[in-house]
């Protein structure tokens, strides 16, 4: 049975990271805890095609929750060896759902960072938990009540975009860097609209915010663009 499972998952992961090359989507993902907010992010980002490893020390969770997310495992991610043999060094993002367990979302990010993982995204309960998350290592800390676990995953999987509003399910008004390759170029020959489902509907650069924008003017890597976009195919951009 367990030597099923094994190779079950690597025929699955073989597959994910063939899919994920044709959609763009080149991160791996780790969600510890899955509690409602985590169980949330490991959806989405599943069903968006990512490839997610979920771990719960709560075995009750991890059954109920590996229907949906084909590896799941359950395990004390305190634990420094654990964490290694579950290899979350290979691991490109992890999110640490566990806000009610600081003194474990604490030792999560610490092993993590220790071991050479780029992203670590903490959910935290408190200023003063996001305060001492980010002095442990933390990347980044999120309040579930300002941000939720479907819209931390929509984000994640567009590139890291800067998600100012959700105006709908598939819809948000985001902030977007001028790429390397747009510099010099306008928004004419671009034609974000129809290459990359996006407007641009204002230009920042510093303090500074056009509304009136010429389309004809030369874009800057010191810009920011604020677009109406289709969430779903940011990760194009990438």
């Amino acid at each position: 049975n367990e030597k099923y499972h094994q190779e079950s998952h690597r025929r699955y992961k073989r597959g994910l990271r063939k899919e994920n090359y044709l959609m763009g989507i080149q991160q791996s993902y780790a969600v510890f805890g899955l509690g409602r907010y985590g169980l949330a992010v490991a959806q989405e980002l599943v069903g968006n095609g990512a490839e997610v490893l979920a771990v719960d020390l709560d075995e009750e969770l991890v059954n109920a929750a590996i229907a949906e997310i084909p590896i799941c495992k359950c395990a004390d991610i305190t634990e420094a060896e654990v964490v290694r043999q579950l290899g979350i060094a290979n691991i490109d993002v992890v999110i640490i759902a566990m806000a009610s367990n600081l003194k474990a979302s604490v030792m999560a990010t610490m092993l993590c960072k220790e071991i050479g993982v780029k992203t670590v995204i903490a959910k935290c309960a408190t200023d003063l938990d996001r305060k001492i998350l980010h002095k442990v290592g933390a990347d980044r800390v999120v309040f579930p009540e300002s941000e939720s676990g479907i819209r931390l995953a929509k984000n994640l999987l567009s590139s890291g975009f800067v998600d100012i509003m959700e105006l709908s399910k598939d819809i948000s008004l985001v902030e977007l860097p001028v790429k390397p390759e747009w510099t010099g170029k306008t928004l004419i020959e671009l034609n974000l609209r129809k290459k990359y489902s996006i407007n641009v509907v204002a230009i920042v650069e510093g303090k500074n915010v056009r509304i009136d924008i010429d389309p004809e003017m030369p874009l800057q890597p010191s810009m920011k663009m604020i677009v109406i976009a289709d969430t779903t195919k940011l990760g194009r951009l990438a």
